[in-house]
C-alpha cells in the first residue's frame, strides 16, 4: 500500500507539473495586449486598443504605420491563419502536412498563384506598395520582437512561422478570387456529361437562369468526340483533378447586400446592409479592425493576409460586395504534336511550351520535383502530375494537354490599388470611380454616402468573346483555333451600376444584375433568385426601414424555392409506418425554414432522395456522387417536375418505366427510412437543426478527430440555400463523420451601416477574433452569430486593453 500510495502521489506531481507546463505554454502563446514594445518598422509609435469583444483600434501618425499595426494584430491573433493562407497560395502544404496534401500541392503550383503573385507584385508601386511592405513589417516585427511561443497548431505540428512577404499579400488575394469563381469545373463537368448526354440533356440538367434560353453554341457532344476527347476522358483522372483543386465556389458561395435611400428610412439617411456567404471556418476568414490616422479612419471586416479594410465604413460611406460570379475561366484544350510531347498546336503551328522544374518538399517523404508549363493560354494544369495521368488519352501518351486562362493570373495590382482608394472614399462618386481599377474577383457593390446618395456598381474586369466563339466559355475550347481566344476586355464604365435609382433601394443576391438587353455578355451561371425576391418582398413590405427592420430580413428564414416544390411532396404517398405522421408535419409548412421544425428536415431528405433518383442513373453514380456535394441540381429537379419529364423520370436501371409520381413516391419512402434511422421513430421529436448544423471546419484538425472537439465549431441553425439567412444544405455525406445537411457555408459576416448615425452601425461574424482555441475570443461570437445579434462597429465602453508598438531606435 506504501508504494502504491507512493506511485499515486508520483502520478498526481507529474500531473500538475504537466499541467503547469501546458498553463505556462498556454499563456506565453497568448498575445500581448498591454504595455509597449519596442519594434522595426514604423516611423512613430502605433497603438493598438482593444475591445472586450478583442476589436482593435489601430491609432498611427500615417496609413502605412496604421497597416503596420494591422499586420502586428493579426500576426498576433490569426497567426496560424497567416500561415496556411501562405502555404495555400504558394502550394507548400505537404511540408506541413505530407503527402496528403501533396495534389493540392501539384495542382496549386501546376496554377502558378505565387508566381503570378510575385509578378503583381514587382508591378506594383506608389501609395499600395508602401502599404504592402508596412504590413509585412508589421506581421514580421511580431515574429522577431513579440512573439513568446509558437500557437498550438505550429507546436503539434513541428512547425516555425515563416516570415510574411509582400507577395504573399497578392497571392492570398489571388486565393480569394479563386473562392468566389468555380467556372472551370463547370466545363470539365460539361465535357465529361458530353460523353453520355447530347448537349439538350446536359442543358436540362444544368439549365439557364429562369426566364432564359440556354445559349446557342455549337453541338459540343460531337466535337468533343470529333476530338476524339470524350472517348479519351479518363473520368477518375478529372475527378481527381478537381479533389485536388482548391474549393472554389459553384453553390452556396454567395452574398446579400442591400441599400436603402433617405427616402426610405426613418431617419431619412441611407442604410445599408450585407452578409458575404462563404465557407465558414475557425477562426473565421474575417478579422474585424478599426483603423485611425490622419484623414483616414475606417472600420470593419479585414481578411488577414490584407492590409486594407475589404467591407466596412468611413467617415463618409459605407458599402458591401456580393459575387457577381462572372465567367472568367476558360479551359483549353491544347493538342500536343505527335512524337514531341513538348510542343503544343497553335493557330500559327506548334510551339514550345513555356517550362519550369519546381521541387515539392513533403513532410516524412522524399521530394518530389514538378515541371510546370505555360502556353499562350495561360498555366497547364493538367500538368499537376500523377493527378491528372490518362487524363485525355493514355498516360504514356495523351493527345491534349489542359490549360486555363484566368484574368486573376494577370500581372495587374489594380485590385489593391482600388480597394485602398475604395476605403480613402469621400462619397459614393468616388468610390464609383475607384471601382474602375478593380479586376478581380468581380463584385456587385453597394455603396451609400452621408449626403444620402446610393449605387450599385458591378466592378471587375470582364473578358470578351469573339462574335464566332460558338462555344461560349461553356466547355474546353480547341487551343489552336483564335476564335476561342479572348478579344480584350470590357471598358470597366460599362459594367452594369446603378446611381440613385429612383425607386430608392438597390439590392443583389447573386441573381442576373443586368436587364435581359444588357449588350455584354458576363455569365450564363446566375444564382436562382429566390434570395433576390425575398429581399424584394421585404424591402417593400415596411415604409420607412430602420436598422432593426434590416436586422430581421437578415435573420429571414422563409424559402421561396420551398414553396416551389412543396405541392409535389404534399402529393407522395408511402406505405411507410410514419408516413401519416410525416405528412401531418407537412399540411401547415409553408417553406419557413425553423431550426425546431421537422417539415424542413422531411422537405431536404426527400429533396436529396428524389435529385438522386432522377439523375445519378442518367450521368452515372460516381459522376453524381462527385458533383453533388457542390451542385444541389434544384433547379433541375423543378423543371422535370414541372414538365413532367418522364425521360428522367425514368430509371434507366431498370426494365420498367418510372414515372414521375412513382419517383416521388419512392423518394418520400427512402427519405423516411433515412430519418427513422438517424433522428428515431419519433417524428414529433425530429428537428431540422439537429441535422443541418453550421460547421466551421479548422484546417487541418477538423479531419483528426479527436482534435476536432477541440479546434471545430459547431452550431444547429434553420435556414436554407435559398434564405436570406443563408445556411447552405451539404447534400454529401461528411468524409469524416458521415453527416449529412451540414451548413458549411453561410453569412461569414453580417453588417448594418447607418449613415445618419454611424455609431448605431454593427456587424458579427461567425466565431471569435482569437485563433488560439483556448481562448474565451475563439468562439465568442458563435452565439450570437446564431441568433442574429450584433456588435457596435465603432466600439462602446472604451478599451480594455491598450499596446503600444514603440519604433526601436535607428
Amino acid at each position: 500500500m506504501k508504494w502504491l500510495r507512493r506511485g499515486l502521489l508520483v502520478l498526481a506531481l507529474l500531473a500538475l507539473l504537466l499541467a503547469a507546463l501546458l498553463g505556462g505554454y498556454a499563456w506565453r502563446a497568448l498575445p500581448q495586449t498591454r504595455g509597449t514594445i519596442d519594434v522595426d518598422g514604423p516611423h512613430a509609435s502605433v497603438r493598438i486598443e482593444r475591445d472586450a469583444n478583442g476589436i482593435p483600434t489601430i491609432r498611427a501618425g500615417s496609413v502605412e504605420d496604421a497597416m503596420f499595426g494591422l499586420g502586428f494584430a493579426h500576426a498576433q491573433d490569426r497567426l496560424w491563419q497567416l500561415e496556411t493562407h501562405k502555404r495555400i497560395a504558394a502550394g507548400r502544404l505537404a511540408e506541413a502536412f505530407g503527402p496528403a496534401a501533396l495534389d493540392a500541392d501539384r495542382f496549386l503550383r501546376a496554377l502558378g498563384v505565387r508566381r503570378a503573385a510575385a509578378a503583381q507584385w514587382a508591378k506594383a508601386g506608389g501609395e499600395s506598395r508602401a502599404t504592402v511592405e508596412a504590413y509585412a513589417a508589421g506581421i514580421n516585427a511580431y515574429l522577431k520582437q513579440s512573439m513568446a511561443a509558437r500557437p498550438p497548431e505550429f507546436v503539434l505540428l513541428g512547425l516555425t512561422p515563416e516570415a510574411w512577404e509582400p507577395a504573399d499579400s497578392f497571392a492570398w488575394a489571388i486565393m480569394m478570387a479563386w473562392d468566389l469563381g468555380g467556372n472551370w469545373s463547370s466545363e470539365l463537368l460539361r465535357m465529361r456529361l458530353a460523353a453520355k448526354l447530347p448537349v439538350a440533356r446536359i442543358n436540362e440538367l444544368l439549365p439557364p437562369y429562369e426566364g432564359e434560353k440556354p445559349l446557342a453554341t455549337a453541338d459540343y457532344a460531337a466535337l468533343l468526340r470529333e476530338w476524339q476527347v470524350a472517348a479519351g476522358i479518363d473520368g477518375r483522372a478529372l475527378a481527381r483533378l478537381e479533389r485536388a483543386a482548391p474549393e472554389s465556389g459553384i453553390e452556396g458561395v454567395g452574398s446579400n447586400n442591400w441599400v436603402v435611400a433617405g427616402s426610405h428610412t426613418a431617419s431619412g439617411k441611407p442604410l445599408l446592409a450585407n452578409d458575404p456567404h462563404l465557407k465558414l471556418s475557425a477562426p473565421a476568414l474575417w478579422y474585424f479592425a478599426r483603423l485611425e490616422a490622419p484623414g483616414f479612419k475606417v472600420a470593419g471586416a479585414t481578411l488577414p493576409g490584407l492590409p486594407l479594410v475589404v467591407l466596412g465604413q468611413n467617415e463618409h460611406i459605407a458599402w458591401g460586395f456580393t459575387n457577381t460570379g462572372p465567367d472568367v475561366q476558360d479551359l483549353y484544350l491544347e493538342r500536343l504534336q505527335p512524337g514531341d510531347p513538348g510542343r503544343y498546336q497553335t493557330p500559327e503551328g506548334f510551339a514550345s511550351f513555356e517550362s519550369a522544374t519546381e521541387t515539392i518538399h513533403v513532410k516524412g517523404a522524399a521530394d518530389v520535383p514538378i515541371t510546370v508549363r505555360r502556353t499562350r493560354h495561360g498555366p497547364v494544369i493538367s500538368d499537376a502530375g500523377a493527378v491528372t495521368e490518362g487524363l485525355t488519352g493514355p498516360a504514356d501518351a495523351p493527345t491534349y494537354a489542359i490549360a486555363m486562362r484566368w484574368l486573376a493570373l494577370d500581372a495587374d495590382p489594380g485590385t489593391l490599388d482600388a480597394s485602398l482608394a475604395m476605403n480613402k472614399a469621400r462619397s459614393v462618386a468616388e468610390f464609383v470611380a475607384a471601382s474602375a481599377g478593380y479586376v478581380a474577383p468581380m463584385q456587385n457593390m453597394v455603396v451609400a454616402d452621408r449626403d444620402g446618395h446610393i449605387a450599385e456598381v458591378s466592378a471587375g474586369r470582364v473578358p470578351l468573346r469573339k462574335p464566332d466563339n460558338d462555344l461560349k466559355g461553356l466547355v474546353p475550347a480547341p487551343g489552336w483555333d483564335a476564335r476561342y481566344d479572348w478579344a480584350g476586355f470590357l471598358d470597366p464604365k460599362l459594367t452594369p451600376r446603378q446611381i440613385d435609382p429612383p425607386r430608392g433601394w438597390v439590392a443583389t443576391a447573386n441573381q442576373r444584375i443586368h436587364p435581359a438587353d444588357y449588350p455584354y455578355f458576363l455569365t450564363s451561371e446566375w444564382t436562382p433568385p429566390y434570395r433576390q425576391q425575398r429581399i424584394e418582398e421585404l424591402l417593400a413590405a415596411t415604409p420607412k426601414h430602420t436598422l432593426a427592420t434590416l436586422a430581421a430580413m437578415q435573420a429571414d428564414v422563409q424559402s421561396l424555392a420551398t414553396e416551389r416544390l412543396l405541392p409535389y411532396l404534399r402529393k407522395a404517398s408511402s406505405k411507410h409506418p410514419l408516413a401519416a405522421k410525416a405528412k401531418q408535419k407537412l399540411e401547415r409548412f409553408d417553406g419557413q425554414m425553423s431550426g425546431d421544425a421537422a417539415a424542413p428536415l422531411i422537405f431536404w431528405a426527400w429533396t436529396r432522395q428524389l435529385t438522386e433518383g432522377l439523375f445519378a442513373d442518367e450521368i452515372g453514380q460516381p459522376l453524381f456522387e462527385r458533383t453533388f456535394g457542390g451542385r444541389s441540381f434544384r433547379e433541375a429537379l423543378e423543371g422535370v417536375l414541372e414538365r413532367n419529364d418522364a425521360w428522367w423520370c425514368d430509371d434507366k436501371t431498370t426494365a420498367a418505366a418510372e414515372t414521375c409520381a412513382a419517383q416521388i413516391d419512392a423518394a418520400f419512402t427512402r427519405a423516411l427510412d433515412e430519418l427513422q434511422a438517424t433522428q428515431g421513430a419519433d417524428v414529433a421529436a425530429w428537428r431540422w437543426d439537429r441535422a443541418h448544423i453550421a460547421r466551421s471546419e479548422h484546417r487541418p484538425f477538423s479531419k483528426v478527430r479527436p482534435l476536432a472537439r477541440l479546434f471545430e465549431l459547431r452550431t444547429p441553425v434553420g435556414g436554407d440555400t435559398f434564405t436570406i439567412n443563408v445556411s447552405r444544405v451539404n447534400m454529401k455525406a461528411d468524409a469524416t463523420t458521415g453527416e449529412r445537411y451540414l451548413d458549411e457555408h453561410g453569412p461569414s459576416l453580417r453588417a448594418l451601416y447607418d449613415l445618419g448615425d454611424p455609431a448605431r452601425s454593427r456587424f458579427m461574424h461567425s466565431s471569435g477574433q482569437s485563433g488560439l482555441f483556448y481562448s474565451p475570443l475563439y468562439r465568442s461570437f458563435v452565439e450570437p452569430w446564431r441568433k442574429v445579434e450584433y456588435v457596435p462597429l465603432w466600439g462602446e465602453g472604451g478599451a480594455r486593453d491598450v499596446l503600444t508598438l514603440q519604433p526601436r531606435a535607428r
